[in-house]
């Protein structure tokens, strides 16, 4: 049976330079992130104290659709008015998954926040990672090693297990 969602790992850590009414915010933002089209949506705690730069270094746990694109990050503001959105960003599932780097590569990403008439208005700074399913571990014949496969007896009369584990060397592709 094929998988319909996959788990993210999102960790909110920060923002930068955000404001309400072209005036730095003063306290109270919180960031909500959600999946394209879902209604499954995860906020952080609020920060009282950062101000225009507010910390959260918060991790939440998301259900990705598999035919997901994108998700949003979107910023609010809890004012005497009530919560107010600082901006959003639409985040490219593409920026994440894919590529050249393993399933469960930690991303560090930073993105533009737009507001609501499409202006710059802050950074948002984001870690993702694609939760991996553990793999169970294959049994072998050989009591030392749970990697591998058996190897038969060669015409050296040397028998075991070979090994190989991945390695990584020379350079991640740039995007310019």
């Amino acid at each position: 049976m094929a998988a319909t969602s996959r788990k993210l790992e999102i960790t909110v850590i920060s923002a930068e330079n955000l404001q309400l009414d072209r005036k730095p915010i003063k306290k109270n933002a919180s960031a909500t992130v959600r999946a394209e089209n879902d209604s499954q949506f995860l906020t952080t705690d609020m920060d009282t104290e950062g101000g225009a730069y507010p910390k959260w270094n918060e991790k939440l746990v998301l259900d990705l659709p598999m035919q997901a694109r994108s998700l949003t990050v979107e910023v609010q503001c809890k004012t005497s008015y009530g919560v107010r959105t600082i901006g959003t960003a639409k985040i490219p599932v593409s920026d994440f998954v894919g590529g050249f780097v393993p399933e469960g590569y930690l991303h560090f990403l930073s993105y533009r926040l737009r507001d609501r008439r499409g202006e710059r208005n802050g950074i948002v700074n984001i870690s993702v990672r694609m939760k991996v399913p553990e793999l169970k571990a294959c049994a072998t014949t050989s009591s030392h090693s749970s990697m591998g496969f058996p190897v038969g007896d060669s015409s050296f009369g040397v028998g075991g297990v070979a090994t190989g584990i991945p390695v990584w060397c020379g350079a991640y592709p740039r995007n310019y």
